[in-house]
């Protein structure tokens, strides 16, 4: 009986041990196109008098695997034309995107 104590106490620390020893963040999957376009925005060279800029993206994707930007909504022109500029006509993995049908992809660019 005592025996049977120690080992499933032991048991009981592995598992607590090795649940604490998991990270809590997932990785983002490469095949993934927000994270394809999050990659396309990531470097970006705004100043401090832009903290925060948003905009809602509409863009399609065509059979060549191109991505063609409908719509920038957005109060911010340079945001605009530097969403329009890194995305429109970039070459994406297709992976359970269906070529020609609407995307709306929120954007938020942070300095």
């Amino acid at each position: 009986m005592r025996k049977l104590k120690t080992v499933s106490v032991a048991l009981a620390l592995f598992a607590t041990m090795s649940a604490f020893a998991t990270e809590d963040k997932k990785p983002m999957k490469a095949n993934n196109l927000s994270s394809q376009i999050y990659e396309m925005l990531k470097e970006n060279q705004f100043n401090a008098d832009y903290r925060e800029m948003t905009a809602e993206v509409r863009f399609i994707v065509n059979e060549k695997g191109e991505l063609v930007v409908l719509s920038v909504e957005t109060k911010d022109e340079i945001l605009e034309g530097f969403v329009k500029n890194r995305l429109n006509y970039k070459k994406v993995k297709l992976d359970n995107v269906a070529p020609g049908r609407v995307y709306e992809l929120p954007v938020r660019i942070t300095a």
